[in-house]
């Protein structure tokens, strides 16, 4: 009767350290990765939609973000999309492929994604806090109903009490990974 709610826990923090890696791959760090450029949001017939829909994006070399878009007449969109992105990119087009040179990162800049890096962290903890605190009430809420015994709810507790450290771990060694890559000149 507990099993089914301390792995409904398990995947739904899972799923927590699963969107905090997809969000870290989004940070710049020193290399060209194109899951950088993959949400930019761009105007595609009235429509914001994500590059990756748009484009195939690859990188060639270790500084630079080839980006071809499948509908030619939306290279000059694309293009302003990343102009205008957070990233601060400067692509150049020459009307078959967009070519995004990725600069190297100054020291402060590095700092701030670091930053960014353990704010990510913090909240992908809290989400998975806040997955043991809603595991937690349900369990209460079946002794209170006498589906399951004490002993049975403090063993529940317990469990899912390892189950939010091991999750936690990973998101801290994701985090600690991460940091490195920005870091690293």
């Amino acid at each position: 009767m507990i099993d089914p709610v301390l792995r409904d826990g398990e995947t739904k923090m899972a799923k927590s350290v699963e969107h905090f890696a997809t969000d870290l791959s989004t940070i710049r760090t020193g290399r060209a990765n194109p899951a950088l450029i993959d949400r930019v949001m761009v105007p595609y017939y009235g429509t914001p939609t994500p590059l990756n829909q748009l484009a195939q994006i690859s990188a060639p070399e270790p500084r630079l973000l080839i980006v071809q878009v499948y509908d030619k007449s939306q290279i000059g969109a694309v293009e302003k999309a990343l102009r205008t992105g957070e990233q601060g990119l400067n692509p150049a087009s020459d009307g078959q492929v967009i070519r995004v040179p990725i600069p190297p990162l100054n020291e402060e800049r590095r700092r701030e994604y670091v930053k960014l890096v353990r704010q990510k962290a913090e909240e992908a903890r809290v989400a998975i806090r806040n997955v043991r605190r809603d595991e937690l009430h349900q369990i209460d809420q079946m002794q209170k109903k006498g589906e399951i015994a004490e002993d049975d709810s403090k063993r529940a507790h317990a469990r899912l009490q390892k189950i939010t450290e091991s999750q936690i771990e990973r998101v801290d060694a994701l985090a600690a990974r991460k940091e490195s890559e920005v870091m690293e000149v």
